[in-house]
């Protein structure tokens, strides 16, 4: 499953949002969770592989997820993108 997003932080993905989003990730152990980016794909469950992605404004990110619990952690690190202010889901 997978859900695409523009980031509208003026910051873009900095330490605390990144931190925000790795620790949603981390929560559900049945599901893997991927950021990609301006053709990069990293482990959303690694800080330093999302602050990797140098996510700035205006940037297109991909949350993607796999395995048994994907859509439950695709809703949750998309209540983390939009509740703080993060991104706004793209089409």
């Amino acid at each position: 499953m997978q859900k695409t997003f523009k980031i509208i932080d003026e910051a873009g993905i900095h330490a605390r949002p990144a931190t925000a989003l790795v620790n949603t990730a981390n929560k559900f152990k049945g599901a893997e969770a991927f950021a990609e980016a301006n053709g990069k794909k990293v482990t959303l469950k690694s800080i330093l592989g999302v602050l990797s992605l140098g996510l700035e404004t205006g940037d297109i990110l991909t949350l993607i997820t796999e395995g048994s619990d994907e859509a439950a952690a695709l809703d949750a690190l998309q209540d983390v993108m939009i509740k703080e202010g993060l991104g706004e889901l793209h089409e």
